[in-house]
């Protein structure tokens, strides 16, 4: 599934739209320039889950938990732009939260895959007038149907 996201706003809104099809022990993988519109994704992501508080780029304390609100799920936020092994990714121990939590993972790509039997890797793209283009694959379990469910209301630009 590829979308033309044509502004900081519309990555949030897209965020919040695919919280409806994520769930407790989901793995998203954020790739994507400084900039791109990881962390707008990642809130929008937030907000749909009903996480309280304000969501921000984890980049120096490398990760974030998120307690859902009632009725919500929580959310693992990690920027594994610093982490060079599987060795340093493990001493976060965020197996412990995976189960119970939707992660996601900023600059995770290489590195963040074992930590779920399938995830959702998205790659986006910021171009200079600021339209973000955003790629989603899905890897193993059910993102397939996840995805096409998500493409019923996808914005202006999308494509599956």
């Amino acid at each position: 599934m590829r979308l033309e996201l044509r502004s900081a706003a519309d990555t949030h809104d897209f965020g919040r739209r695919l919280a409806a099809v994520l769930r407790a022990g989901d793995l998203v993988i954020l790739t994507g320039p400084l900039g791109a519109g990881k962390t707008a994704l990642t809130q929008g992501v937030g907000a749909g889950l009903g996480v309280e508080g304000r969501i921000t780029s984890p980049t120096f304390v490398i990760a974030r938990s998120h307690r859902a609100g009632e009725g919500g799920v929580p959310l693992v936020h990690v920027d594994a732009y610093r982490l060079e092994t599987l060795d340093e990714l493990d001493d976060l121990d965020l197996d412990t939260d995976v189960d119970a939590a939707v992660t996601v993972v900023e600059w995770g790509a290489g590195l963040a895959e074992r930590l779920a039997e399938s995830h959702l890797e998205i790659a986006i793209e910021r171009r200079a007038d600021e339209t973000r283009v955003a790629v989603l694959r899905g890897r193993g379990g059910d993102w397939a149907e996840r995805l096409a469910s998500l493409g019923s209301g996808a914005p202006v630009g999308a494509s599956a």
